[in-house]
């Protein structure tokens, strides 16, 4: 259970059963926007030595300094970009995430994405609505999954899942990492660009943060070409948007599918209008069971936290 001493502050939205948990549970208070965020600060920010907090809310210098006794960020989700963990660092500031959990859900979607990027199920759903069937004759061809070449940029714990189930549809796996994966199966490949070169389709399942921020930029979209596919489950900084979007839009790439944007919850009016794109709205880990697992996750973190300074899943 939580120590009486420590103060736990929910910044930004989260799933309601935490934040109904943290509220009644830890007493936890809420970050307020606008106006009365200075204030709040002002009158409750020495009090916080815990902070929960999911990847759509940032985590920056600013609020850590008028946080000054935190000792704990718990992020609600892989991916902890929008946590400048080097000033949490400096400060001796622990963080954690929810690795793992969500290997699996985050998997399925891009190799869902992927197959209805290539195929255009969702364009072709859209076809019969419109009553198209009809009048326009059957739904143009599109391109096999099965078989591909498939590029993914980032063999980590969900780079090597979405491997793993390609490899089932007889696909030819290569990637790119920072480093050569030991013992891997399949073919490391230098550099993004010469791996767009090399491959169909290419997945992003790379880290965001600004050591990716925009790996794939125009000179690998250009690689992969007006008969490539890109699939992006990562984050959308990882992508170099305006070059997506130009690629797809003067037909400089065959199609996309897109889990993840630069500037969440916007997406480009161009993209919208395109039937070669796919498009969710960052739900990539978003099952009843994954989110229960990251929740739970999270509720552990902070209690190890509370009651031994140490994290369950700390992100170094």
């Amino acid at each position: 259970m939580p120590i009486s001493t420590h103060r736990v502050l929910q910044i930004g939205p989260l799933k309601p059963s935490l934040a109904v948990t943290l509220r009644t549970d830890y007493q936890a208070y809420v970050l307020p926007n606008g106006d009365e965020r200075s204030a709040f600060l002002a009158e409750h920010g020495a009090e916080i030595t815990a902070v929960v907090v999911s990847g759509v809310t940032r985590v920056d210098p600013d609020l850590m300094a008028a946080l000054p006794n935190l000792k704990v960020v718990v992020n609600f989700g892989v991916g902890y970009d929008n946590i400048d963990v080097d000033a949490a660092a400096a400060r001796g500031i622990g963080v954690s995430n929810t690795p793992d959990v969500l290997d699996d859900c985050v998997a399925d979607t891009a190799v869902g994405l992927l197959i209805d990027t290539m195929r255009r199920f969702s364009a072709a759903d859209r076809y019969v609505r419109a009553g198209r069937w009809p009048v326009d004759g059957n739904y143009p061809l599109t391109q096999q999954v099965s078989g591909s070449n498939v590029g993914i940029l980032g063999l980590g714990r969900i780079g090597g899942a979405i491997a793993t189930r390609l490899t089932g549809f007889g696909c030819s796996i290569s990637y790119h990492n920072r480093r050569q994966v030991p013992d891997s199966p399949y073919r490391y490949v230098d550099s993004p660009v010469e791996l767009a070169r090399q491959v169909e389709v290419l997945v992003v399942a790379a880290a965001g943060g600004a050591g990716t921020r925009h790996l794939v930029d125009r000179a690998v979209l250009d690689a992969l070409g007006s008969d490539g596919y890109l699939v992006n489950i990562s984050r959308g900084t990882v992508v170099d948007q305006d070059a997506l979007v130009e690629a797809l839009t003067h037909g400089r790439l065959a199609g996309a599918g897109l889990d993840v944007f630069a500037d969440e919850p916007n997406v480009p009016a161009a993209l919208t209008k395109l039937d070669n794109v796919v498009l969710l709205p960052h739900v990539g880990s978003g099952t009843v069971e994954t989110r229960a697992a990251m929740e739970a996750l999270v509720l552990a973190n902070l209690n190890r936290f509370l009651q031994s300074g140490q994290l369950v899943t700390p992100v170094r």
